[in-house]
């Protein structure tokens, strides 16, 4: 019982571990919004369903927290099979970036997206459905 106990005494005592356990600010999704253009670089006719003739549908998110340039990777998914995947550039500590997927009218269904870290890690994932 005295060995987790050292353990996360040690832990705390390593350089970064109380930014770390305080919650340290890094790199976040703060805005993830599905829509059907992307105009002025903001979203256009945000939602969560659209119909069948929709040619495409936009992925547009906003990050907080980049520490250098990095870059985020979306992934697309139509009923879990992944369908796209598209590495996006963050060239700030707040920066806004979007990617979309062409949709075929026979994708009916529900869809999502993955957004990861740098290192694959899921920061954020969301979902939309196409309808007829």
């Amino acid at each position: 019982m005295k060995y987790p106990m050292f353990v996360i005494v040690f832990l705390f005592m390593l350089p970064g571990a109380a930014a770390f356990a305080q919650g340290a600010p890094g790199l976040t999704v703060e805005e993830m919004v599905f829509c059907a253009a992307v105009l002025d670089r903001a979203p256009s006719l945000p939602d969560t369903a659209f119909a069948s003739t929709v040619e495409n549908v936009w992925c547009f998110v906003k990050v907080v927290g980049a520490a250098d340039t990095t870059a985020i990777t979306q992934v697309w998914y139509y009923d879990d099979r992944e369908m796209s995947r598209v590495e996006l550039a963050v060239k700030s500590a707040s920066w806004r970036t979007w990617s979309s997927k062409k949709i075929l009218p026979e994708w009916q269904g529900i869809w999502r997206v993955d957004v990861l870290s740098p290192g694959g890690e899921v920061l954020r994932s969301g979902s939309f459905a196409v309808r007829p």
